[in-house]
């Protein structure tokens, strides 16, 4: 899937967002593990690594409705703007399975994750 499909559910996704690895953070503000995950991104973001995009699912139920998203945190990983298609595993764990991630992880695991994009 292209990041621009994001577009016909309201969610504003800059062109530069086509190129390089970009991280949806689909969060809520009730959710505890959505406020541990998302310093970790937003440090991420500021070291160049990922640019990122952060969605409230209580605000943007359709967006939920697209990736069947039935736990939070839920983190969509696109590089070169398309949904990676492959799983990121570590340690023999499988974090991401084809481009998605439930759950949060702590800085390290998730820098790897990132590595691995």
């Amino acid at each position: 899937m292209n990041i621009q499909k994001l577009e016909e559910i309201n969610i504003e996704v800059p062109d530069s967002m086509q190129e390089g690895k970009v991280v949806i953070d689909i969060y809520t503000e009730w959710c505890g593990p959505c406020k541990f995950i998302a310093p970790i991104l937003h440090k991420f973001q500021e070291e160049g690594l990922i640019q990122l995009i952060r969605v409230d699912l209580d605000q943007n139920r359709p967006l939920g409705e697209m990736f069947g998203i039935t736990a939070i945190p839920t983190l969509l990983f696109f590089k070169d703007g398309e949904l990676l298609s492959n799983n990121i595993e570590l340690d023999g764990r499988v974090f991401v399975r084809n481009g998605i991630m439930i759950g949060a992880a702590g800085e390290e695991i998730m820098r790897m994750i990132v590595n691995k994009m």
